[in-house]
């Protein structure tokens, strides 16, 4: 359990939201405001906020069944914890209670179908179903160790993983069951199988059925903050994905920060995230910042990535909060936003990577809503952020967390002053900050890399301004050096994406005898751009970058594709298309 002093502020926190309203209906009568409801601007956000680490914790007991306390008390909106539906119609709305009873079930499961023991890796890869977040929750409750899985991946991908984390079990469907059964022979340590499935399959514990017979008593392991929680795997944009571990606090507590500030979450709010369930946004957005808050969680499971279905959902439901990929914002806008409307919807969020300047313009004059873009890591919670009642300066992707201390360094760990681009760090000592990542398991020599003096080094380079606002360049990898010119991708695909022939784009360096490395852009044309000249297509594109950006900037390459290389997590695999340039020398 939590200190009683944190669990009397958490009381008081609860009794402040209250106050606000007695329903989710009256927060919607004044939606469209950038008024933040739990703090009063950016500086007093920093100066109160304070993260106090008790020696057990428990997300599972200390924050869920602390707000199914409160539900039964009657000091907890009547909305519910999780919301989920589906393209067929169907839909399953929990309580926190119910939460509570059905997680506790599968916890059961576990430990005794499943022989599973405190600290035991278990593999999740689902879709977005219920079942997942059972599973999460579940977890938490037994100790066990989280390792989400997104459904994309392949054979090969479901081996690596189970050799790399040596995992005891795996929960996953029957689409990726005959994948698992096909390897499982080559995981000595694989002994137990649970299937999310209608039909029953030889070796395998069918959870739905296990469920109507599982009991509801179950007692929460009693976990210290710093033991492992979950393990993430990399989205692999170069080499073979890393396994990230987090602890029950580094999640637990430190995504409060993204909650509470970020997401400016209130037990009133339903809040939809439609990142994959096989990557931390999920932990950040779909499970940990708005249970903390008491939010509730809203899900569409959609087979794939429909810009009419969210936009219909969107009008459809009282959601709030909104979070998605700069790719899905892309998208969206290329529809007529201005046909629908989102009679509850108050704040919008972006996170994964930055998120062009033209997709915000574009979606704000649709809706009257900004996007708040955020950044951060596998390896962390927010680092920095575009909080509510600041200015967003587009292209920015904010200020700092109060989670962290953000630096710009050089090469030897030195903080650099505003206007100088180098890495982007994060102080650690004398003091480690709590939503930081333990370690990269089984590669202390990585771990140890990414530590410059008082600094994690994130891999990301950046500036900031004179007025402390923090601008990605790209990943340290990704910067393109030409005629001693340093270029950074993000930019010049920034201008790229202004130009109406565009749909998608990716920017790398390439072989130049005279300049050592150019620009070149990779292009995905829209489709009524396909039957046009190439060749004077190509001028065209290059002589809008050269006046939307530094002339040095623009591509002297250009090669139009139907594709783009990408991993399963929707990043670009620049490292891909830079790889096949500098074979050709």
């Amino acid at each position: 359990m939590l200190p009683l002093a944190a669990l009397e502020i958490f009381r008081a926190r609860c009794l402040q939201w209250l106050a606000i309203s007695g329903s989710v209906r009256a927060l919607h009568k004044d939606y469209r405001t950038a008024t933040p409801q739990n703090f009063s601007s950016y500086e007093s956000m920093k100066q109160d906020f304070k993260l106090e680490i008790p020696e057990y914790f428990n997300f599972a007991e200390d924050i869920l069944d602390q707000w199914t306390n409160m539900e039964k008390v009657g000091k907890r909106p009547s909305n519910p914890a999780f919301w989920w539906i589906n393209g067929n119609g169907e839909e399953v709305r929990w309580s926190f209670e119910e939460l509570g009873s059905l997680s506790r079930k599968f916890a059961n499961i576990l430990t005794e179908a499943c022989s599973l023991k405190r600290g035991d890796p278990v593999i999740v890869i689902l879709p977005k179903i219920p079942e997942w977040w059972l599973a999460n929750v579940a977890c938490l409750r037994t100790g066990t160790v989280l390792i989400p899985g997104t459904t994309q991946l392949t054979q090969k991908d479901i081996l690596y993983r189970l050799q790399s984390s040596k995992a005891k079990c795996i929960i996953t469907d029957d689409i990726l069951a005959p994948a698992v059964d096909a390897i499982a022979s080559k995981c000595e340590n694989l002994h137990s199988k649970l299937i999310v499935s209608q039909k029953s399959r030889q070796g395998w514990g069918n959870l739905k059925e296990m469920m109507k017979c599982a009991s509801d008593n179950h007692s929460c392991v009693k976990t210290k903050h710093n033991e492992m929680m979950a393990i993430y795997f990399t989205s692999g944009t170069t080499g073979m994905p890393k396994m990230i571990g987090h602890t029950h606090s580094s999640f637990g507590l430190g995504l409060s920060v993204n909650g509470r500030y970020w997401l400016d979450l209130t037990p009133l709010d339903v809040m939809w995230n439609t990142s994959d369930t096989g990557w931390a946004k999920s932990a950040w957005s779909s499970v940990f910042s708005p249970w903390i808050q008491g939010a509730c969680v809203f899900a569409h499971h959609l087979p794939r990535f429909e810009p009419a279905s969210i936009l219909q959902t969107l009008s459809e439901f009282p959601i709030t909060v909104f979070c998605s990929a700069p790719t899905a914002y892309r998208m969206l806008v290329q529809n007529n936003i201005k046909s629908w409307k989102f009679r509850s919807l108050k704040h919008c969020v972006s996170a994964g990577e930055p998120i062009n300047a033209e997709v915000t313009e574009q979606w704000r004059n649709s809706t009257g809503l900004d996007i708040y873009e955020g950044y951060g890591q596998t390896e962390t919670v927010l680092i920095c952020g575009n909080f509510k009642g600041m200015k967003i300066k587009p292209g920015s992707m904010g200020k700092p967390s109060p989670a962290f201390d953000v630096k710009i360094l050089d090469e030897n760990g030195n903080v650099l002053p505003p206007g100088q681009e180098g890495d982007i760090g994060l102080q650690v000592l004398p003091n480690r900050p709590c939503g930081l990542f333990t370690h990269y398991v089984d590669d202390p020599s990585k771990t140890a890399s990414t530590q410059r003096g008082n600094f994690y080094i994130t891999g990301d380079r950046g500036y900031m301004d004179e007025d402390g606002y923090f601008w990605f360049v790209s990943r340290s990898d990704d910067i393109i050096l030409s005629s001693g010119y340093r270029i950074g991708p993000f930019e010049v695909e920034s201008a790229l994406m202004e130009h109406p022939s565009v749909a998608e784009s990716a920017v790398v360096s390439s072989p130049d005898p005279i300049r050592g490395e150019v620009v070149k852009a990779f292009i995905v044309l829209n489709a009524d751009y396909k039957s046009h000249d190439q060749e004077q297509l190509i001028k065209e594109i290059q002589e809008h970058v050269k006046k939307t950006t530094a002339p040095y900037k623009y591509p002297r390459k250009v090669e139009f594709i139907e594709e783009l290389p990408k991993t399963i997590s929707g990043k670009i695999k620049r490292n891909e298309l830079r790889e096949k340039e500098w074979k050709t020398i």
